[in-house]
């Protein structure tokens, strides 16, 4: 009797839905953000497309295509926007706290696997931006784009088939 083959494990960024399902997600958020009084005020003078572009910077980061890096400047400009803008932890904790409402509330995948890894890198990357952000931080530019991916669980959860 011949195994069948093993099922393709998708990127995270295939399992979300790609960049249509980023794209609402931010849109959906930013929306919010402007609403939010602890945010709002870090984000007053926000670009219109600045939505898009984090979804495009999320979406290379969970192995999308090479858009944020080909176009807007890679994972150097990420870190320069947050120079010097004294991002505080309870910012970076509402941020995250707005952002998985509105995944919950637009069902982005809520297997824990992707949850998982998503929140490991949404973790990863709000803390680094809280440590780059303060005044004398030593910021160094030339780092790659990260890449993140199932992390120790090595894929989605899907149910056994009967």
């Amino acid at each position: 009797m011949e195994t069948p083959p093993a099922p393709e494990v998708p990127s995270l960024y295939q399992w979300m839905g790609g960049a249509p399902a980023l794209e609402r997600l931010f849109d959906a958020f930013y929306a919010r953000v402007a609403q939010d009084p602890l945010l709002a005020p870090v984000f007053a003078r926000m670009d219109p497309a600045h939505a898009r572009h984090v979804a495009a910077f999320l979406g290379e980061v969970l192995g999308g295509p090479r858009v944020y890096s080909g176009t807007l400047g890679g994972h150097a400009n990420m870190l320069r926007r947050h120079l010097g803008k004294r991002l505080e932890e309870r910012q970076r904790k509402r941020w995250l706290e707005l952002l998985l409402e509105c995944a919950d509330a637009l069902e982005v995948p809520a297997d824990p696997e992707f949850r998982s890894a998503l929140l490991a890198y949404l973790e990863w990357g709000t803390r680094l931006a809280v440590l780059n952000s303060q005044p004398g931080a030593e910021v160094v530019l030339d780092q790659p784009m990260p890449r993140w991916g199932w992390g120790e669980v090595k894929g989605p959860y899907r149910p056994p088939q009967r």
